[in-house]
């Protein structure tokens, strides 16, 4: 299931999602950290959703109150239950 998710409270504005038999098959930031967030997409690749969140939900960026990683696990989840 491929879906996108609206980023709120980061840099990036947009996430694209992969979730197959809830394993993230791929992952695409628009905006934000170019580099960083290529290394967030390759790193998660082959993993199982609940897995990225555990390791990623909470995340801050600074003073913010979210990061795109937290972004991230926010948009798997919409991907995951909408599979």
């Amino acid at each position: 299931m491929k879906t996108s998710y609206i980023t709120h409270g980061t840099c990036s504005k947009q996430i694209d999602v992969e979730v197959e038999n809830g394993i993230v098959k791929s992952v695409v930031f628009y905006g934000g950290c170019n580099g960083n967030l290529q290394g967030i997409s390759s790193l998660v690749a082959g993993m199982k959703v609940e897995d990225v969140i555990a390791r990623l939900d909470g995340i801050r960026c600074g003073a913010r109150s979210t990061s795109c990683p937290d972004q991230l696990c926010k948009a798997l989840r919409e991907a995951d239950s909408a599979e």
